[in-house]
């Protein structure tokens, strides 16, 4: 909501500063020249990008538009979800976490937190992270490089649309500029009819070179920027997973597992230590 928002004041601003200053919105509308650069564009990306990476990209933007969903509230069931992992493998041993491991998606305990539970990738570096450990085929000195492995091949596949996309923006006013020349060729054509017609055909082939710069700028470099940060918040999640996982592997209690990984979370999205305990409590009760 807030990426449409701000779309909509570029929009705004852009055209309101157009109209005061005199112009006819009419006098930008050529969809010519927007076929002609994104149509250049879209093309540039199919070339750049494997499919995997377009759809990557385009899941991606789709998410930036409703927003990262690693929320206070996501960590706060995040801690809820390891905290009964952990109290189970401390009450009956490690091999109590085997059902909830090898079928998640049936696990009572993953069940009662819906923001982890629905999340696919999260489930997966849970269990992934934890199952080395239960069947000892590490050991908790091995598991801070297998699990940094994980973490730098995900940081490198977010990495991946954000080229993309940022690419795509840097060329964008170039692809402006093909669009303008175009224009300037069609004029050149039509040089010896009235003077009014030359004017049109000039003006629409300085719009494009407007539209380019301005999607450049106004929406594809900021989107950019904006996967980003929701990459930077996705990481911070799994880090913050994978903190709780050393720790537990590592034979520390529980609460303090969660209190270790809770003081490296971002103070936007971190639960203060009154309310992790409320969340434990809640856990416990429940359970």
């Amino acid at each position: 909501m807030v990426v449409i928002v701000g779309c909509v004041v570029v929009i705004a601003c852009v055209l309101g500063g157009f109209t005061i200053a005199g112009g006819h919105i009419g006098a930008l509308i050529h969809p010519s020249e927007l076929l002609t650069i994104g149509g250049a564009a879209m093309g540039a990306m199919v070339v750049m990008a494997p499919v995997k990476v377009l759809k990557d990209l385009v899941r991606g933007l789709l998410q930036a538009l409703k927003g990262s969903p690693f929320t206070k509230k996501a960590y706060g069931e995040l801690f809820q979800v390891m905290y009964e992992f952990f109290r189970l493998a401390r009450r009956e041993g490690l091999l109590a976490l085997e059902p909830h491991l090898s079928d998640p998606h049936h696990s009572t305990i993953l069940q009662k937190y819906p923001t982890v539970h629905h999340n696919h990738h999260v489930v997966e570096f849970i269990c992934g992270s934890i199952a080395p450990v239960m069947d000892g085929s590490v050991t908790p000195q091995q598991l801070p490089t297998l699990l940094e492995a994980e973490l730098k091949a995900m940081e490198d596949e977010h990495h991946a649309p954000l080229s993309v996309l940022s690419k795509t923006a840097d060329a964008l006013p170039g692809f402006g500029i093909v669009a303008a020349v175009l224009g300037i060729v069609i004029t050149m054509g039509a040089i010896d009819g009235p003077v009014e017609e030359i004017g049109h055909k000039v003006g629409a082939a300085l719009v494009g070179t407007f539209l380019g710069i301005l999607l450049s700028y106004g929406f594809f470099a900021p989107l950019a920027t904006k996967l980003e940060f929701m990459g930077a918040a996705e990481m911070a999640y799994f880090r913050t997973i994978a903190t709780m996982v050393q720790g537990f592997a590592d034979n520390q209690p529980p609460k303090v597992v969660l209190e270790m990984a809770r003081r490296g979370v971002s103070r936007d999205v971190r639960p203060t230590q009154q309310e992790l305990d409320e969340l434990l409590k809640a856990v416990e009760s429940g359970g």
